[in-house]
């Protein structure tokens, strides 16, 4: 089958495409005939080295989330057949023609989306479901903020949380506040030129947010922490702008009763994956067959433009998610 390889770490100009093995069919497998993948932070952070030559658990090729085919099951697999559309979550493999996940992480492509459409929804929206919810424990009426709205995991976010009746703030560019709002999100901040603590507590009469989702990391630490009100929680998903100099104001910890949580899904054992995939599903699925919610596309690469690919997310450059057809 054609994938994506590289022999070394680098720049997007590493990736190529060549000749590769298909998977084998292990018991809880289905193997896919991909049709879409996404396109992940991760993907960029594994081609630099960040990760080493990694195997994930399904493979040690890029990309972590497919949309495609069952073309074939293992013995122990329940609730799937050849020739159903899936969706899902992989450890690794994504950027393949051929691709082999855990049944448990796969879920059926509703009617009513594309495979371009279903490979944008997995990994943002279970992150983000995980985030705001699992972890967050976002309730209906309650005040909350994610940051890097108009992006994958955070456009994701500012939708679950709109549909689950929470009044949304989202910080992004000026050009992408129009998208934001259409999403969900009450009030759009101009994180360029407006300071989000600042906004939040004139929006909120001093009060703060109930909850936080964060990816930037030590730049907006101490202003996320100041931004919450009594009992708030953060949830950190992200260091995208680094980890240095992180201040934390431990009285205003302290006297609020604040909550600060860390997770990342990459890092988790695949008994908690599973966790996460099927929370997700159960809650959430039929709400994109119903059209009520759905995936925020950016951009469609062919597989064998992976590093163009790879390249607009770097420069920053995509809204939404970008994907790759095969």
């Amino acid at each position: 089958m054609k994938a994506i390889i590289f022999d070394q770490f680098g720049t997007a100009d590493v990736l190529r495409i060549g000749e590769v093995p298909e998977p084998a069919l292990r018991p809880h497998d289905l193997l896919v005939r991909t049709r879409a993948a996404g396109v992940n932070r991760a993907d960029l952070t594994h081609r630099r080295g960040g990760y080493g030559r990694p195997d994930f658990g399904d493979s040690t090729i890029m990309g972590l989330e497919i949309a495609g085919d069952v073309i074939a099951v293992g013995e122990e697999v329940q609730g799937f057949a050849v020739g159903d559309r899936v969706m899902g979550i992989v450890g690794g493999g994504a950027y393949a023609e051929v691709a082999r996940i855990d049944y448990r992480m796969a879920m059926p492509i509703p009617d009513s989306l594309d495979y371009v459409e279903a490979a944008a929804i997995t990994e943002v929206f279970v992150t983000a479901h995980e985030a705001l919810i699992h972890l967050g424990k976002l309730q209906p009426g309650e005040t909350v903020l994610v940051h890097a709205g108009a992006g994958g995991v955070g456009g994701a976010g500012v939708q679950l949380a709109h549909a689950l009746g929470a009044r949304v703030f989202a910080t992004a560019q000026a050009s992408a506040h129009a998208l934001v709002r259409q999403l969900g999100a009450d009030q759009a901040i101009d994180y360029e030129h407006e300071d989000f603590a600042d906004v939040v507590a004139g929006l909120t009469g001093g009060r703060g947010v109930d909850l936080i989702l964060d990816f930037i990391g030590a730049p907006y630490f101490e202003r996320n922490v100041n931004a919450l009100g009594f009992g708030g929680r953060l949830v950190q998903i992200g260091i995208m702008g680094g980890i240095e100099d992180a201040r934390i104001p431990l009285d205003r910890l302290l006297y609020r009763h604040l909550q600060i949580i860390g997770t990342v899904m990459k890092s988790r054992t695949q008994d908690v994956k599973h966790g996460m995939s099927r929370r997700f599903r159960e809650r959430w699925l039929p709400a994109f067959a119903s059209g009520e919610l759905r995936p925020v596309i950016d951009s469609t690469f062919p597989l064998a433009e992976a590093g163009a690919a790879q390249r607009r997310m770097e420069d920053g450059l995509n809204v939404g998610k970008i994907v790759l057809t095969m």
